[in-house]
C-alpha cells in the first residue's frame, strides 16, 4: 500500500473518531431539516442531502424533512401562462395557483421519498393536511389578502411521532388546512420552524444559498460559527442582519425561544453540509443558541 493511500485512510478514520461524541450526544434526538434552494434543483447536491439525511437516521438520529419547491412552482405557473406575483416575499396564491402549488409540492415530496427509499431507509411523504398536522389561519400582508397563503397556528405532531416511532423518515410538504378546510400554501421556513417547535427538536437546520450569518455579508471570512440570541438581536437592531436573512433569523430566534436546542443556517450548495456541520468540531455554518446553553469545547462565545 502506498504511503499516500495510508494517509488518506487515516484521515478518514480520524474523521469518524471526531464524529463519535456527536453521534453519542444526538442519538435518538429529533432533527428537522428544511430543504430548499439550490440544493433542491441541483441533482448532485440533492443526492448529497438525501445521503446525509439517510446517514443521520442510520446512526440513530430521528430526522424530519420539511421541503420547499418555490422555483418549481414558479416554472409550472409560467408554463400555464400565469404571472407569478410576490408581496413581501410571499406568493400571491389564487385558487388556480394553489392547485398548481399543491400538485408540484406533492410531486417533489414523493420524489424525495423515492430517493430515500433507494438508499434502504424507510420514508413516508405527507403534507400538513394529513392528520391535521399543520392547521393555519389565512395570512395577510399589511391587511392585504394574498389568497390561499397560510400562517401556521397549530401543529399536531401525532402523525409525525407515529412515523418516527415506526422507523420512518417523515417528509413534509408545506401545505396546511384552514378552518374552512381549504388548502393553504405555507412558507417552508415557517412550516419547518413550527414543526421543530412543536416536537421540541434538538436541531433545526436551514439549507440556504448563503454560508451562514456573516458580520460582513460580502466577506465570507467573517462567518459567525456560533450566534447567541442576544447577539442576534443586537445585529437585527443595528441593521447588520437585514434583507432576506432577517425573517430567517427571526424564525431561528423564535424556534430557540420555544424549545429547539440549536438552529443551524447552512450553505446547501456545499456537498454533505449537514454532516460537516453536525459531526465536525469546526462546522461550516452558523449555529444559533440560547445564551444559557453550554457551548461545545470548540466554540467561542460571540
Amino acid at each position: 500500500m502506498q504511503t499516500t493511500d495510508m494517509e488518506q485512510i487515516l484521515i478518514k478514520a480520524q474523521t469518524l473518531i471526531e464524529a463519535l461524541p456527536y453521534i453519542r450526544d444526538f442519538n435518538n434526538k429529533k432533527v428537522v431539516v428544511k430543504y430548499g434552494g439550490s440544493a433542491m434543483i441541483d441533482k448532485t447536491l440533492e443526492e448529497s442531502v438525501i445521503k446525509d439525511v439517510a446517514l443521520l437516521k442510520l446512526v440513530g438520529m430521528k430526522p424530519i424533512i420539511v421541503h420547499g419547491g418555490g422555483k418549481e412552482i414558479s416554472k409550472w405557473i409560467n408554463l400555464v401562462g400565469k404571472e407569478t406575483k410576490f408581496i413581501e416575499g410571499l406568493r400571491v396564491t389564487d385558487a388556480e395557483t394553489m392547485e398548481i402549488a399543491e400538485m408540484v409540492l406533492n410531486r417533489v415530496n414523493k420524489g424525495l421519498v423515492q430517493r430515500i427509499e433507494k438508499l434502504g431507509v424507510k420514508a413516508v411523504g405527507i403534507s400538513g393536511k394529513d392528520g391535521g398536522t399543520l392547521k393555519v389561519d389565512k395570512k395577510k400582508v399589511n391587511g392585504q389578502d394574498i389568497g390561499f397563503v397560510g400562517d401556521v397556528k397549530e401543529v399536531n405532531g401525532e402523525l409525525i411521532d407515529t412515523l418516527l416511532d415506526n422507523d420512518f423518515i417523515p417528509v413534509i410538504a408545506p401545505i396546511g388546512l384552514g378552518d374552512d378546510y381549504e388548502s393553504y400554501n405555507i412558507n417552508a421556513d415557517d412550516a419547518a420552524c413550527a414543526v421543530a417547535r412543536s416536537i421540541k427538536a434538538e436541531k433545526l437546520a436551514f439549507l440556504t444559498d448563503v454560508e451562514g450569518v456573516c458580520k460582513d455579508p460580502s466577506d465570507k471570512s467573517t462567518l459567525i460559527s456560533v450566534l447567541t440570541l442576544d447577539k442576534a438581536e443586537e445585529m437585527i437592531t443595528s441593521g447588520e442582519i437585514n434583507g432576506g436573512m432577517l425573517p430567517k433569523i427571526k424564525n431561528c430566534i423564535d424556534a430557540v425561544n420555544n424549545g429547539v436546542n440549536r438552529v443551524h443556517i447552512l450553505d446547501g450548495r456545499k456537498e454533505h453540509c449537514l454532516l460537516l456541520e453536525f459531526f465536525t468540531q469546526k462546522g461550516i455554518g452558523t449555529a444559533i443558541i440560547d445564551d444559557e446553553n453550554k457551548l461545545y469545547e470548540h466554540e467561542v462565545q460571540c
